[in-house]
């Protein structure tokens, strides 16, 4: 078999190999776009909205964020640092009664220290982190989406005089805060893993409370009601 003979061929497999990928990289990500709604959940339907209803956009958007970060290795939490997250949660959201401001501002650095340690993309690259975080733990990402959200307007300084619980001047109020920090929550409980190890205990000493007051999956201290936190 001649040298040019060879490399044709040599050739020839590559360009199946390569195509193959492709098509491989494309149905993990798609499927027709079934796979897509299945992995991101309400995020598929945000990506949607951002394009105006073009679903074809929203789908190769989707599937760039696959390919970028769908190979990311979530590392594991040594128990020590689990431990150390979950506590300085715990004391944000009892600082939340008397500075509701104080306690977003640290959920939110929070969020980014324990997806950095799990091994996302550093939190100085919110925009980066968050898409990452979209890939892999899309149900929930919208908790860390509000909460930067509200700590960077509060961190701003809009209505710092704002005796609204519910921000109608604009700005977010003690309500939204404390919204944000209840879906924020739920990420927080994913990327830490307590959700599922610690669930048991914290239901011995925590009462869950909903944003009404009810019960819920969301584990949050006695005095995280409706209206009780001070203004910030």
């Amino acid at each position: 078999m001649s040298t040019g003979v060879i490399i044709a061929l040599i050739v020839i497999v590559a360009a199946i190999v390569a195509g193959a990928a492709v098509l491989a990289v494309r149905a993990r990500g798609s499927h027709g776009g079934h796979g897509l709604k299945r992995r991101f959940g309400p995020e598929y339907d945000r990506a949607v909205a951002r394009h105006d209803g073009d679903v074809k956009a929203a789908e190769r958007e989707l599937d760039a964020l696959v390919e970028r970060h769908g190979g990311l290795r979530e590392r594991p939490l040594e128990p020590a640092e689990r431990e150390r997250f979950e506590a300085r949660w715990t004391a944000a959201q009892e600082r939340f009664v008397d500075s509701p401001q104080e306690a977003v501002t640290e959920a939110d650095r929070l969020l980014a220290e324990v997806a950095g340690a799990r091994g996302f993309p550093d939190g100085d690259q919110y925009e980066e982190q968050l898409a990452a975080l979209s890939v892999h733990h899309a149900h929930h990402v919208q908790g860390y989406r509000r909460v930067h959200r509200v700590a960077r307007v509060r961190a701003n300084g809009a209505g710092t005089h704002d005796a609204s619980a519910t921000g109608t001047s604009g700005a977010p109020g003690t309500e939204d805060m404390r919204a944000a920090m209840v879906d924020a929550r739920a990420l927080f409980d994913e990327l830490v893993g307590g959700a599922s190890h610690d669930a048991g205990r914290r239901r011995t000493t925590r009462e869950p409370v909903s944003q009404n007051g009810s019960g819920s999956g969301h584990h949050l201290p006695r005095g995280f009601h409706r209206h009780q936190a001070k203004e910030g």
